[in-house]
């Protein structure tokens, strides 16, 4: 596995060196690590250390040498696979080993889903054939353009030492600044991440915020990357430079946007990765340029039953950022003024699964104020450290352990009577039909549609409830799939998230309630086993239909034996959502009641009460012995005492 030290900071490089028998692995590795041509080595070497101090950026390599015999197969793949690097040889007097390459090595690397940068190395260069010169380029140019993990290649001789060193400073290289995340080598353009990154950086820098680094905000960006100051004539330079390549990359009040882009695309063109890297990783990117988990203090779960979500200083910079994004003032995002707001993060974050279609928007498909938070609630509450991450690249200029805060447990809560929560998640089950999808549509404004698409993977919806007084609570609906139910139910801690539980049924169909029954029992034994037990409410859709018969008195008998509320009813186009959504939200803020209980978790409650109450009465019975014991002993010492 690659070694690590400090956040970001590797501590070596493991290099692992393949190729067909013969091409010279081994005595390019011996070479290497002592300077000279060995005269006798072994078929295949020990792992071999090039010390730290070796290269320029002080991290040690490990060389890893292989046999490419069928009996050594299984070491070798699984040397590959805990590769940073590998070095793929072929003899510079023996053609077919260069074919091979392309013909059985690096599609083998491909089979065996090995993701380290390669580094093609043409090893004997002494003893090529002079009187057939080869174009190094010219015959390596198809072959990197079909395997773009072709890092770099090279032609060296462990005779004469000729570039050797050179082999393992270009796998060091390719592993501490990789090409790959930086720039596309096809479009020969930088990439839309790196591009992303490398604004939010510009945008930091400009502190101005004029659209241009000044010289002053240049010397700055140098020394806090570089810890050296720029001179006036590097200064003038680097300006010339971008003036000569590339229309408008200077303007009148410093290097442009356009400009620091070019700078790093020249940097990287130059083989010069290490500058640009150097700039990222200052500013806290990591190999895949996404902001580094030591930089995203998120604050940590103590137990399952806790939650993640956004502080009120949070939400405040957010309604902040809505509004200056909000162009034209509609009281909604436009996908271009969406996009405007993401452009210094490294994504899009809401254009993937769960959060696509998961709030609130126009008819037009534009993002409500109350989507757009609902859409951060949800992502806080799901992947707190990715929120947390799109909150600093949008500009979140707090303290990043402000903006996060973890909830009080729901046992807690439970004990209390209360809670202190502002996102409630709410888990709904129903059998295939029962309209569920329908009720997750209509908490974010989505017209009712009598086409039925069964869903089949679990799915969210958020939305903000205004309450009575003003105040604001956030729901997460999570759409449980019935076949889903036994899986998730599998694990004990399933129920640990859930704020309420809801079970729908079609009121006008007895197995679609005889189903729904069954749900909501299994749950209700899940939640008495883990101690996770949940507030549970029973809709009963399609109340405008013509119900099945006894369907009220059996849901009402349910509901009373287990405790609960009566069955909400709701119609089939759910136009009164409104009600369900607000007694979903009391239930889930009164989490001491409506947790159903069975004939089992009765009796489990009435037999610890039993056995309570004994040692309550065992305790009393002991004391008062004790006290009686103890007063005995005192008459009779008195006794003696004035005898």
């Amino acid at each position: 596995m690659p070694s690590r030290s400090a956040p970001g900071v590797r501590t070596g490089v493991r290099v692992v060196v393949a190729g067909d028998r013969g091409t010279g692995k081994s005595s390019l590795i011996s070479a290497a690590a002592s300077d000279s041509f060995p005269d006798y080595v072994q078929a295949v070497l020990p792992p071999t250390r090039l010390p730290s101090d070796f290269y320029p950026d002080g991290v040690p390599v490990t060389i890893v040498d292989t046999s490419s015999s069928m009996e050594s197969r299984v070491k070798l793949i699984d040397e590959l696979k805990r590769a940073d690097a590998v070095v793929l040889t072929y003899a510079c007097d023996q053609p077919t080993t260069l074919s091979r390459l392309s013909t059985f090595w690096l599609p083998e690397l491909r089979k065996l889903e090995i993701k380290a940068p390669v580094i093609v190395v043409g090893c004997k260069l002494d003893l090529r054939d002079e009187r057939q010169p080869m174009n190094l380029e010219q015959v390596m140019a198809p072959i990197m353009q079909q395997f773009r993990e072709i890092e770099t290649c090279i032609e060296c001789s462990s005779a004469t030492l000729i570039q050797v060193p050179d082999v393992f400073y270009y796998a060091q290289k390719a592993v501490l600044h990789p090409t790959a995340p930086l720039f596309d080598q096809e479009k020969q353009t930088l990439k839309p991440r790196c591009i992303r990154a490398l604004k939010r950086i510009f945008m930091l820098c400009d502190q101005d915020m004029d659209g241009a680094l000044s010289d002053a905000e240049l010397n700055e960006f140098q020394v806090k990357c570089f810890n050296a100051p720029l001179q006036p004539a590097e200064i003038v330079g680097v300006k010339r430079v971008v003036q000569e390549r590339i229309r408008g990359g200077v303007s009148d009040l410093g290097l442009t946007l356009e400009g620091f882009l070019f700078l790093h695309a020249l940097f990287i063109e130059k083989g010069r990765l290490e500058t640009t890297w150097a700039v990222l990783r200052k500013f806290g990117y990591n190999d895949e340029l996404k902001l580094r988990d030591d930089i995203l203090p998120v604050p940590t779960k103590h137990a399952p039953d806790q939650s993640v979500e956004m502080t009120n200083e949070a939400i405040d910079f957010l309604r902040g950022i809505f509004r200056l994004y909000d162009s034209d003032s509609d009281g909604s995002l436009q996908p271009s003024e969406f996009d405007d707001m993401f452009v210094t993060a490294p994504e899009s974050p809401w254009t993937v699964e769960p959060y696509v279609d998961a709030a609130e928007r126009t008819p037009q498909g534009n993002l409500t104020l109350n989507g757009f938070l609902s859409e951060w609630a949800l992502m806080t509450s799901l992947e707190p450290a990715l929120s947390l991450a799109n909150l600093i690249c949008i500009g979140y200029g707090g303290d990043p352990t402000s903006a996060l805060r973890v909830t009080r447990r729901r046992s807690v809560d439970r004990k209390k009577k209360q809670t202190e929560k502002n996102v409630f998640h709410c888990f709904v089950f129903g059998p295939k039909k029962s309209g569920k999808s329908s009720l997750l549509n209509s908490v974010i404004g989505r017209s009712f549609s009598s086409n039925y698409t069964p869903t089949n993977d679990v799915c969210y919806v958020a939305n903000v409830v205004e309450q009575i007084g003003g105040s604001q609570k956030t729901l997460i609906l999570q759409e449980i799939p019935e076949d889903g139910v036994k899986q998730l139910l599998s694990n004990k801690e399933c129920l640990a998230a859930c704020d309420v539980a809801v079970f729908l049924y079609d009121s006008s169909d007895e197995y679609s309630w005889k189903r729904s029954r069954e749900l909501l029992l299994d749950v209700a034994r899940r939640g008495e086993d883990s101690g996770y037990g949940v507030p549970c409410l029973l809709v009963a859709a399609k109340d405008d239909l013509d119900p099945f018969p006894m369907s009220l008195q059996n849901s009402t008998r349910v509901t009373q034996q287990l405790g609960m509320e009566a069955p909400i009813p709701v119609g089939v186009k759910l136009r009164d959502s409104k009600n369900v959504l607000s007694r979903i939200l009391s239930a889930a803020e009164h989490p001491h009641l409506s947790i159903p209980e069975t004939e089992k978790g009765k009796k489990r409650k009435r037999y610890r009460r039993l056995v309570n109450n004994s040692l309550m009465f065992v305790s009393v019975t002991v004391g008062a012995a004790v006290a009686v014991v103890g007063l005995a002993a005192y008459r009779a010492y008195s006794a003696r005492k004035n005898t």
